[in-house]
């Protein structure tokens, strides 16, 4: 199954981690200012968060998943080999990468 899913490119998620992580990579990705202030001066950049979207650790204990419109997720993961935490809003349409905190 594992030959088979890297040959296709097909990802298989069964776990609450992985398929949360997934649906936000589906949609469009916006920033809100901080994270655009931190990304147009290079303290941050996509690459980081895009390893938060495929190897992060969703923290569901402190997110917020019944909200609506938009549910509220907190993604741990490293950046520049410090532990962080981004702040995202999964929304219907697209996820708004809200803050980092270190």
């Amino acid at each position: 199954m594992k030959k088979k899913s890297e040959e296709t490119g097909t990802e298989f998620c069964y776990f609450p981690n992985c398929r949360t992580l997934k649906d936000i990579r589906s949609k469009q990705i916006t920033y809100a200012d901080g994270i655009s202030s931190l990304l147009m001066n290079k303290e941050l950049d996509t690459t980081d968060i895009n390893y938060f979207l495929h190897n992060g650790e969703v923290d569901f204990g402190n997110s917020e998943t019944k909200a609506g419109p938009c549910k509220t997720y907190f993604i741990e993961g490293l950046v520049k080999d410090k532990e962080a935490t981004l702040k995202v809003k999964n929304c219907s349409e697209k996820a708004i990468i809200e803050s980092i905190s270190y």
